[in-house]
């Protein structure tokens, strides 16, 4: 499942203010005014609750698709670059002053938000703005893919199951594209980044993250196991009175490899976010960082449940249960049949499942694991089923019509499980299904430039005398402790100060 983004909001800004166009004297307007609709929607979506920002995303990627190409129009024209076959001249008359929140970089005060990291570049603010497009599709992906996991409806059909993974396999390649591009933007580049949110490798950490989830997807699409666990745990599924779940043979050796390769994807972006070395702004967040590796594991134990599945199908129970205490190891699990008595482990496992399945229903923060709580209870119910059949004693069908047992004619299917450092090590190299297409950015049409060589009617202030969200914290008075609601003003002076 992908990670849960926050998107960035940004301050208000006025092209005019910084940049003059000679050849388009209504480029900077309309650019202004394009972004102050892109600020407001960041705004919205910010302010709104868990169960309404997925809604709302389409709203926020058309707003910024449709800035994108003002910010490029601009670039271009501060570089005498063409664009649309046309010549553009755009002059910059003072410093720009920006400011965007960032949303995975370290806060220097934990527990508090983020402070605005201030820009002085269109470059970096198109940055911010692109890496802003690239959280939307992740977290419309996610959107997506939330009814897959969700206990409390009607189970999803099959159909509707493939639609959602192929519909959020699609958003998590569009924004492995728009970081991707970002990263290849960002090597022409020689100033340091403001913050770490913006960074180079941050942008390919990003790309590789976006395309090991779409790997990991491609598997979800044709794996019936985590659909048998959650359809098991869906107190509205009658299905099971009538109907035995279907599991279909699986190319479990071709799923594998898709899992050993997303696990690669996984660990080159964790490598890349943690080469990133600093304090505060100038560093990636533990969350972030702890996905990864959640990832990456999930990945691998995914990999071997795959090949104990493979191991099965060829009647080699013994081989396939040792894969599978492989994938537990790799989630950092222990083994059930490890454990004697009460298990403190076990109990504290259990509560994270049940406060897991609270916030699928609410919405908020599910899935911070990486899945490594899905794929442990699917690997906990396929031990324990080959577990049964290891542990079977075949009795030849006549000894139950002679009284006396020989023992010669009784078989063991009891087969030897290998030791886990063996397995581990045949693993073979992943194989990939996806590739990151070129980013195509958006373009103003030839008939919007011509109309934008025209003076402007009005005035560039779109937004400029509308607080910001820190001028909104900043004048908010709190109620005091204790008091009666409406009456704030009784205990407070001009100071804004509690009188006691």
């Amino acid at each position: 499942m992908p990670f849960q983004f926050s998107l960035p909001t940004t301050s208000s800004f006025t092209f005019s203010s910084s940049f003059k166009s000679e050849s388009h004297p209504s480029l900077p307007l309309n650019a202004s005014t394009h972004r102050g609709v892109v600020r407001d929607a960041l705004k919205k979506y910010k302010r709104l609750p868990p169960s309404s920002q997925g809604p709302n995303l389409p709203s926020v990627i058309s707003n910024l698709n449709a800035y994108i190409p003002y910010a490029l129009a601009i670039d271009a024209g501060l570089s005498d670059a063409s664009h649309q076959g046309e010549e553009i001249s755009v002059v910059q008359t003072s410093t720009p002053a920006i400011e965007w929140r960032p949303t995975i970089s370290d806060n220097v005060v934990p527990g508090r938000e983020t402070p605005r990291t201030k820009i002085q570049s269109l470059e970096y603010d198109l940055f911010f703005t692109l890496s802003t497009l690239g959280y939307a599709y992740t977290s419309l992906a996610r959107a997506s893919l939330h009814p897959l996991y969700v206990i409390s409806g009607a189970p999803l059909s099959t159909q509707e199951r493939t639609t959602a993974i192929t519909t959020a396999t699609k958003h998590l390649l569009d924004a492995a594209s728009v970081h991707d591009y970002l990263a290849r933007r960002a090597e022409a580049l020689s100033t340091t980044p403001p913050c770490a949110d913006i960074a180079q490798s941050t942008a390919r950490a990003m790309a590789s993250l976006a395309l090991a989830e779409a790997t990991l997807l491609a598997v979800l699409k044709d794996d019936p196991y985590p659909a048998v666990v959650v359809q098991d745990r869906n107190d509205n599924d009658r299905e099971w009175m009538y109907k035995a779940p279907e599991i279909p043979k699986v190319r479990a050796h071709l799923f594998a490899r898709l899992c050993l390769a997303a696990a690669d994807h996984a660990a080159q972006a964790s490598s890349l976010c943690q080469s990133i070395r600093g304090k505060g702004t100038s560093k990636l967040n533990d969350d972030l960082l702890r996905y990864l590796e959640d990832f990456r594991k999930t990945s691998r134990a995914k990999a071997c449940r795959f090949f104990g599945i493979d191991a099965e199908l060829s009647n080699q129970t013994g081989n396939a249960l040792g894969w599978l205490r492989c994938g537990l190891q790799e989630l950092g699990i222990e083994p059930k049949e490890a454990k004697k008595g009460l298990s403190l482990s076990r109990m504290k496992k259990d509560w994270s499942e049940r406060r897991e399945d609270k916030k699928i229903e609410r919405g908020t923060n599910w899935g911070s694991d990486a899945g490594k709580l899905e794929e442990t209870r699917v690997i906990e119910m396929l031990e324990a089923k080959w577990t049964k059949v290891n542990d079977t004693v075949y009795f030849p069908v006549f000894l139950y019509l002679v009284p006396i047992i020989i023992a010669d004619d009784v078989q063991m299917l009891t087969q030897a499980i290998p030791p886990i450092a063996t397995l581990l090590s045949s693993l073979p190299s992943g194989r990939d299904i996806h590739i990151i297409k070129p980013y195509q950015l958006p373009e103003l049409s030839r008939q919007s430039l011509e109309s934008m060589r025209t003076v402007p009617d009005r005035l560039d202030d779109y937004g400029g005398e509308q607080p910001s969200s820190d001028d909104e914290e900043r004048t908010a008075v709190g109620t005091p402790v204790g008091a009666f609601p409406g009456t704030s003003n009784n205990y407070r002076n001009e100071s804004t100060r509690s009188y006691y």
